[in-house]
Parts: C-alpha cells; sequence; structure tokens
C-alpha cells in the first residue's frame, strides 16, 4: 500500500475503534456529523467559499433507525480498509449492490442515495476522501485539452502525456482522483472551462487552445469533483486565471457558482474543490441582448432560480446583480451554441477574444 493509502485506512480502522471503545464503556456507541440541510451552510467570505455552520447531528444506536445506520457504516469501514489493503477500487453504484451479500440483511442500503450519504458521512468523520478510499463515481467523461504535459499514475506504472500532442480530438480524460496527477510542463495562458460538449468541440477544431495557449477543460455539464480538483490544483500550483463559460441560464450560473464557490452537496470539501478566484465569461444576459441571439422564453422555474439567486451570497454582487435583473426584465435564455447564430467562428474570432480582452485574461 501506498503511504496516502495507509492513512485512510488507518483513519478507517480508528472510526470503528471508537465505535468499539464506546461499546467497551458501556456507552451506546454514536457517530456526530454537522447537521447536512441547508440551513446549515454558510458562505465562508474569507474563503469564499461554502462550509457547514456549527449544527450537529448525532448517528446513535438508541434507537433501530440509528442502530442500521451505524451497522451500515460498519460493514462499509470494513469493506473499504479490505479494498485498500487489496489495492482494489470500486464505484458508487458497485457498493450499492455489494451490500446486498454482507452476513447481514439489514446492513444491505435501500437505494444507492442512502450509499451515497453514507460515502460522504464517513468523508466528514475521517477527514479522508472518498477518491482516497479508492471509491468512483460512474465515468464522468470530462476531458483536458490544451498545451500541458503531465506525468500520470496508472495500474501499469507511470506515464507521461501531451494534453496535445499525445491525445485524439477528444482529448486527455480527467482521471477519477487527479491528485496522482504531477504537472510537468505547460504553455497556458489561461484555463477555460466550458460546460457543453459542442461548444468544447467548436472551440478545439477551431484551434483555440492552440492559438491562444488555453487548457480548454469540458465540465460536461454539472462539474464532476474530479473537474473541480484538477481545475483547483491548476490555478493554485500554475498560478494560472481560471474562467467559466456556460449557457446564458440559472442554472449554468450555477454551474460556474460550483467552479467558484464550491456546492451545498459537498460543502465539507469546499477548500478542496473550489476555485473562488474563478471569473464567469458568459453567456452573459448583456450578450442576448448586444449579439441579438437566438433564445428560449424563461419558464416558471427559470424565473424562480434567477430570484433565489439574487438572494444568494455568491451572486450577490453589482455584476451578478445587474446581470440577473436584466435576465428577469428581458424574459429570456440563450445557449452557448446560439453563437453560431453569427457564423461558427464567430466565438473564437470575436465573441472570447473580446469578452477576454475586456476581463484583463488576454
Amino acid at each position: 500500500m501506498s503511504t496516502q493509502d495507509e492513512r485512510a485506512r488507518e483513519q478507517l480502522i480508528d472510526l470503528a475503534a471508537e465505535f468499539y471503545d464506546q461499546f467497551a464503556r458501556g456507552e451506546v456507541p454514536e457517530m456526530t456529523l454537522p447537521t447536512r440541510t441547508k440551513s446549515n451552510i454558510e458562505y465562508d467570505e474569507e474563503s469564499g467559499v461554502w462550509v457547514y455552520g456549527d449544527r450537529t447531528s448525532t448517528r446513535s444506536a438508541n434507537s433501530v433507525r440509528g442502530a442500521r445506520k451505524l451497522l451500515k457504516a460498519t460493514y462499509t469501514i470494513d469493506f473499504l480498509a479490505r479494498q485498500l489493503e487489496e489495492g482494489r477500487s470500486s464505484t458508487l453504484r458497485e457498493l450499492y449492490y455489494l451490500s446486498e451479500s454482507w452476513d447481514a440483511d439489514e446492513a444491505a442500503f435501500s437505494d444507492q442515495d442512502e450509499s451515497n450519504q453514507l460515502i460522504e458521512d464517513l468523508e466528514i468523520v475521517s477527514e479522508v476522501t472518498r477518491e482516497d478510499f479508492h471509491m468512483r463515481p460512474e465515468e464522468s467523461g470530462a476531458t483536458l485539452m490544451g498545451p500541458l504535459e503531465l506525468r500520470e499514475q496508472t495500474r501499469r506504472g507511470e506515464r507521461e502525456i501531451h494534453c496535445q500532442e499525445d491525445v485524439g480530438e477528444g482529448g486527455y480524460q480527467i482521471p477519477n482522483n487527479p491528485d496522482t496527477i504531477d504537472f510537468l510542463d505547460h504553455d497556458i495562458d489561461f484555463i477555460l472551462c466550458v460546460e457543453t460538449g459542442g461548444m468544447r468541440d467548436r472551440l478545439v477544431e477551431n484551434g483555440f487552445d492552440t492559438d491562444y495557449n488555453a487548457l480548454i477543460v469540458h465540465l460536461k455539464g454539472q462539474p464532476a469533483r474530479a473537474t473541480r480538483r484538477i481545475t483547483k490544483r491548476l490555478h493554485d500550483e500554475l498560478d494560472l486565471p481560471v474562467v467559466v463559460f456556460t449557457d446564458g441560464d440559472p442554472w449554468s450560473y450555477r454551474i460556474y457558482g460550483s467552479v467558484a464557490y464550491g456546492s451545498i452537496k459537498s460543502a465539507h470539501l469546499s477548500e478542496y474543490l473550489a476555485t473562488p478566484e474563478a471569473r464567469f465569461v458568459g453567456i452573459q444576459p448583456a450578450d442576448i441582448v448586444e449579439y441579438d441571439l437566438p433564445t428560449d422564453p424563461l419558464a416558471d422555474s427559470d424565473v424562480n432560480a434567477l430570484e433565489s439567486e439574487l438572494e444568494d451570497p455568491r451572486f450577490m454582487t453589482d455584476y451578478w446583480e445587474e446581470q440577473i435583473e436584466l435576465q428577469l426584465d428581458i424574459g429570456k435564455k440563450a445557449e452557448q451554441q446560439a453563437l453560431a447564430s453569427r457564423g461558427l467562428d464567430f466565438v473564437t474570432d470575436e465573441y472570447l477574444p473580446t469578452r477576454l480582452t475586456e476581463m484583463g485574461v488576454l
């Protein structure tokens, strides 16, 4: 086992040992966690990310329901510890099905949401990420394309990859645990995180990564943890500006928010995943007006989401208030690909160079 795997295994075993010690002291076993509700999530002004507040809840064996939760936690800890010892890995989906084969029928999970939540609970109390437990989500498929040379750890040993010269048009696929990557060399001037696959492909086909020394990160919609983690590492370790390019709707603004400030679901990992310095490049509501882009009308759910964002600390800036109010006023939203109404090269020849120059990135 690697040193990292040994540490993760020790942290897990320490959790199980605490249950045993509680039994030995004649106490009812319990596990204390931050209350994982929206009301206990706080925006930390100093770090600029979402974090848990001071409220806690307790998983206690003093009820049948609580005892089942701790039983499931114990079986899961045992499985993860053996997995680390054997150098194996598994997916979150596989864990859900594996529980069906455990000795105690009541240790089986009722659905995958329950097993996913338990893994998150174990992350919080052990201070070890699920990636270090060797737990993988289902394939995210997010990629990098740009002038970056890296070293990747694989089952067949180390390999060095240039994220333009050594990959196809699909780019370099981000591994589940980006902390196994070493950055060797780069000619990157900035990182461009792109929401949709269609726009990512347009930028690559038009050579935007080559012309502007850009590292294009395909977010693939709401970005996976691995995507947010590698973006943060690239920013922090290589001192690179990060800009986020999404559709022009409230749900896409939240994609930007998850890259920059973290998400409520992963608030315990915000400082590990979020890049508060990331900036939003578009599509802005102002772009819809300026470029007369093809649009769709805002649905009631869009309006509610925009109004909610006006109360969201992540969007309480003059810029966002102005843009959101404008969008509510015009009642329209637009996709990234709507820029194609001005020509297939407009996004790379006009829109992005203009916006990035205005922002001081170019």
